[in-house]
């Protein structure tokens, strides 16, 4: 005799591939997601990085080869890391008009044009002598406000070698406001900021520093990077971006803080990305060589997550292998 009820059976729109595809309620698409390259001053041929399998450091040629894979295969953007021949206290490198990410930016601006979204992460700890992210005071601690002139330096540079969006990373109070009105008062009102708004002090950056050649000579940045144990700060840093003008907001790392981005992107208006780092990167990678996880499914489940939490842009090494295999 039948139920006076019918029963729900989840399971009926799981049976077959086609019937998961239909009611997926996350979709990942190759625009989804920006591809991070590092580029190199004063190096004859790409040089890889080896706590990330498979990246590199980039000649200005070899960037302008990986760029151009990268935008056939479909990604929504990329994002560069600048590696200088010198550094000094001030990172004078990092708004030099003839500095590495300067050339790199003109070379691909000149080579794609507006086919891509062209990114430039704009801090100074790629560039300084002590590896810390702003100029430090007599004590040895980061002076804010002195920072905030340098990245204004900095932006401007950027965005007259051709940038579309500028990628302040350094979380200093201030920084958007301060990169906004630089940019606008020198006519680059179009230019865009995407704030890493909430980046914790994350024990998830050791093979960036590799390859970025950016590891703190001494201390941490714990002083100005978020506290891993507190949640709701994020909302106020991401709000205080928005107030000062930024375009788009991120939360890095990405897979530890699910959380974070689901908050972020149920209270704001403005795009929201997150960065999924080179210690999520390379734990994948390890365990894959290992013959312990399936690779590529692995990859597809951690970025379908980070995008089901609630984040409309994805940086991530993996960017053009993924775009193409979903193209």
């Amino acid at each position: 005799m039948a139920a006076e009820f019918p029963i729900a059976r989840p399971r009926r729109l799981r049976r077959t591939a086609a019937l998961r595809r239909l009611v997926a309620q996350t979709s990942l698409r190759p625009q989804d997601l920006v591809q991070p390259l590092f580029v190199k001053e004063g190096i004859g041929e790409p040089q890889p990085v080896g706590s990330m399998p498979g990246v590199v450091q980039h000649t200005r040629e070899s960037l302008r080869k990986a760029a151009e894979e990268a935008v056939r295969a479909g990604v929504g953007g990329l994002i560069l890391f600048g590696v200088p021949a010198g550094k000094d206290a001030t990172g004078s490198g990092a708004d030099d008009p003839d500095g590495i990410v300067q050339r790199a930016l003109a070379d691909l601006a000149a080579d794609l044009g507006d086919d891509t979204v062209l990114m430039a992460d704009l801090c100074l700890d790629e560039y300084t002598d002590h590896g810390h992210c702003g100029i430090l005071t007599g004590a040895g601690e980061v002076d804010n406000d002195a920072t905030l002139e340098r990245y204004a330096a900095v932006a401007l540079a950027q965005a007259r070698a051709g940038v579309h969006v500028v990628a302040p990373s350094g979380m200093m109070d201030g920084q958007v406001a301060a990169i906004r009105d630089a940019l606008d008062g020198d006519g680059f009102t179009d230019v865009a900021i995407c704030a890493y708004s909430a980046k914790y002090a994350s024990a998830f950056y050791g093979p960036f520093r590799d390859a970025a050649e950016c590891a703190p000579s001494f201390g941490d940045r714990s002083t100005y990077q978020q506290d891993y144990a507190s949640g709701p700060e994020a909302l106020r840093e991401v709000q205080l971006d928005i107030d000062e003008g930024a375009d788009i907001v991120m939360v890095k790392p990405a897979l530890p803080y699910l959380d974070i981005i689901a908050e972020v992107a149920a209270s704001v208006r403005v795009p929201v990305a997150a960065y999924q780092v080179s210690g999520e990167y390379a734990m994948v990678e390890a365990a894959a060589a290992n013959g312990w996880i399936d690779r590529d499914r692995v990859i597809t489940e951690t970025l379908t997550a980070i995008k089901r939490a609630g984040a409309g842009i994805i940086l991530t090494y993996w960017a053009t292998e993924v775009a193409g295999r979903l193209g």
